[in-house]
């Protein structure tokens, strides 16, 4: 993720912890998101086809993840995300997310 984002979303209170933070850059998107959903976190990815597929995956396994928010990579400015993501955090709930797949693109 964009280290402005980052700090721009941790500015506004979000709790935030990245693929690099967390040691993981070089790992596969399931491991991604198990490690996510072991963490209590809902992963942000631009990787809207891989996660898409886990999350149906995930659905038909009867596993449980901590939620999935996809986002197309060239459609929106930082800014542009950071206003979606707030958005979307304060409509949404942990809970709300639980086994859901958001896309940021409904948030505007």
């Amino acid at each position: 993720m964009r280290h402005a984002l980052v700090n721009a979303l941790r500015s506004r209170g979000l709790d935030v912890a990245t693929a690099l933070e967390a040691g993981m850059i070089h790992r596969i998107d399931e491991d991604h998101l198990n490690f996510a959903t072991r963490q209590e976190r809902v992963l942000f990815t631009f990787n809207r086809g891989d996660f898409l597929r886990l999350h149906g995956q995930y659905v038909l396994q009867g596993r449980q993840h901590a939620g999935i928010i996809v986002a197309n990579q060239q459609q929106y400015s930082v800014g542009e995300v950071m206003r979606r993501l707030l958005h979307l955090s304060a409509a949404k709930t942990s809970d709300d997310m639980k086994n859901w797949i958001e896309f940021l693109s409904a948030w505007g």
